[in-house]
């Protein structure tokens, strides 16, 4: 595919992830490709407005801009997420995982690839997988089980919408959004059903039980860094 031409920046533009290599769900099965990341020199100012790309056009682009392609879009994540966004992601990923030491669940954090297909790569805040067999030195290959995302006022709609719906479609189990300024956390769970139920919200004075990593606790204050309370 050619590289995108430039167009004024959408509404869409302004919510971004990142990178990464996906399947055609009617073509084969993820773990054929065997593919690792292996980045060109090509830059990538602004997406084409109807292009549908592929991981293998990823690869072209330049490690200085951040994106991310859901159903084959790209959106830009560039610049990097503010101050206050990482040390509540931060705070999010040292709790799960001093709870995780000496477990097989795995926690990560963004700047990470998670590969859902080759039309489909995320950069999620903060995951956890515990399939190690998805787990590979570069990249995560398909759904984790618990993925967490830190809104923004440009980022929350794609969030609560084609994040949410792609997480659903590819099985994570818990997906969490954590909200900085209005400081609460939005919980949803999948169902047997394979879909997500209606959202929970969560003071930050209280303990969210993570569901997908056996009742891991998750003292809300300490992540929204808010004094206890009673």
């Amino acid at each position: 595919m050619a590289e995108p031409a430039g167009k004024e920046a959408s509404y869409e533009d302004l919510y971004g992830v990142a990178h990464l290599w996906l399947f055609d769900p009617l073509a084969r099965p993820l773990d054929v490709f065997g593919l690792e990341p292996d980045k060109g020199g090509k830059t990538m100012a602004v997406a084409e407005k109807d292009a549908r790309y592929t991981y293998q056009d990823y690869l072209t682009w330049l490690d200085d801009e951040r994106w991310e392609l859901i159903d084959g879009k790209a959106y830009n994540v560039t610049p990097a997420p503010s101050f206050r966004h990482q040390r509540i992601a931060g705070n999010f990923y040292r709790i799960i995982g001093n709870a995780l030491q000496g477990k097989p669940c795995v926690p990560g954090i963004a700047p990470t690839d998670v590969v859902l297909s080759d039309h489909d790569v995320v950069q999620p805040d903060v995951f956890v997988v515990c399939d190690k067999q998805k787990i590979t030195e570069q990249i995560i290959r398909g759904g984790p089980d618990l993925v967490v995302e830190v809104a923004s006022p440009s980022t929350a709609e794609k969030d609560r919408r084609e994040k949410k719906s792609l997480y659903e479609a590819f099985g994570v189990r818990e997906y969490i959004l954590l909200y900085p300024d209005e400081q609460y956390a939005e919980r949803f769970l999948l169902n047997r059903d394979g879909r997500f139920g209606p959202g929970e919200v969560f003071g930050p004075r209280q303990v969210m039980v993570l569901e997908s990593l056996d009742a891991v606790q998750v003292p809300l204050w300490e992540v929204f860094e808010v004094a206890k309370g009673d």
